[in-house]
This record gives structure tokens, C-alpha cells and sequence, in this order.
């Protein structure tokens, strides 16, 4: 019998499509305090604020 996953939004309860969807994690500068993590769709996930944080490392060569 295969089991499956239903991954539900914190924000609006809506259902997520698979690939689709963001996890937010809170980290708190007091260690005491721990962390909290969300799981959201990708419309919920926009409207979050904050600012977009550039990749790491090199940028890849152009296909030329």
C-alpha cells in the first residue's frame, strides 16, 4: 500500500502542487528561543517580506 504526502500551506491552508512551494524558517538571535519553520505555496511565499539574498559563488560562463 503506497502512502502520500500532502504538503498544506501555515498561511491560507491551501494545498501545495509537488516542485511547487517555499519552507520559511525563523532563526532567532537568542539562542534559547530556537526556531520556527512554515511551509508555504508560492503566492503566500511572494508576499512575504524581506529582500531577495544574491547566490553564492561564482556565475556560471556564458554558453557561447
Amino acid at each position: 500500500m503506497a502512502r502520500k504526502t500532502i504538503l498544506v500551506c501555515d498561511k491560507c491552508s491551501a494545498e501545495v502542487d509537488e516542485g511547487k512551494g517555499a519552507v520559511m524558517r525563523v532563526t532567532f538571535t537568542d539562542a534559547r528561543r530556537g526556531s520556527k519553520q512554515a511551509d508555504l505555496c508560492d503566492a503566500c511565499a511572494g508576499s512575504m517580506p524581506g529582500n531577495a539574498v544574491a547566490r553564492r559563488g561564482r556565475k556560471p560562463k556564458s554558453l557561447a
